[in-house]
């Protein structure tokens, strides 16, 4: 017992506790929701005591905040690496961020939960608003690059072409990447989300109508 609780001890000295909290929270998250555990809860998953998660974390909340933190991290750096600066064309490197939205979502259930679904408000966690506007700011240069190809009085906000494929992204996400409804598609959710793009393009003209 000595033992363990020396382990415990040294773990938190070097913080590896913080992370064992949230690695807990991101498994209870996957199979119950946001809001669907306790912190008690995670301190048992992380098998710790619960007085030891309040040395880290206020409320579940945080807990959340933090999961959903790291969250929005992944995602900017995988949308950075999708965009690849514009290359190999605009065209190309916007297509690839509204894919990295589907593989994020896909590989990383958990930080999608509590970044989307936890109804944390980001007026209560500032750091949280600013890494999620630091991965919508990726998506925001992605579309201004593409909008450069249009006529400058037809462009359209740089935020409200983002907004739009960002909403379709997670409306296939939501709708056919998770859950039974996602079983009852009939197209893939890559096909979907390229298909809607393609339509949303040519709408705006950056495409050639289909022949």
């Amino acid at each position: 017992m000595k033992d363990k609780g020396r382990a415990l001890k040294q773990g938190y000295h070097h913080g590896n506790l913080r992370q064992a909290l949230v690695e807990a929270a991101l498994r209870l998250i996957a199979e119950q929701g946001p809001t669907g555990f306790t912190l008690s809860e995670a301190a048992k998953a992380a098998d710790v005591t619960p007085a030891a998660v309040y040395r880290h974390f206020a409320g579940r909340d945080e807990l959340i905040a933090e999961v959903a933190r790291q969250g929005y991290d992944i995602f900017a750096a995988l949308m950075e690496f999708a965009y690849n600066g514009g290359k190999p064309s605009a065209l190309a490197a916007f297509e690839a961020t509204g894919r990295a939205y589907l593989a994020f979502a896909r590989k990383y259930p958990g930080h999608y939960m509590a970044m989307f679904e936890s109804g944390l408000s980001f007026n209560a966690h500032p750091d949280l608003a600013q890494m999620a506007a630091k991965a919508r700011g990726v998506l925001e240069e992605a579309a201004r690059g593409l909008s450069l190809h249009l006529p400058e009085g037809k462009r359209p906000p740089a935020s409200m072409f983002s907004a739009h494929i960002w909403a379709m992204s997670h409306g296939v996400v939501e709708l056919f990447m998770r859950g039974t409804p996602g079983a009852k598609s009939p197209f893939p959710p890559e096909d979907l989300l390229e298909t809607g793009i393609g339509i949303y393009l040519r709408g705006l003209g950056l495409l050639p109508p289909d022949q």
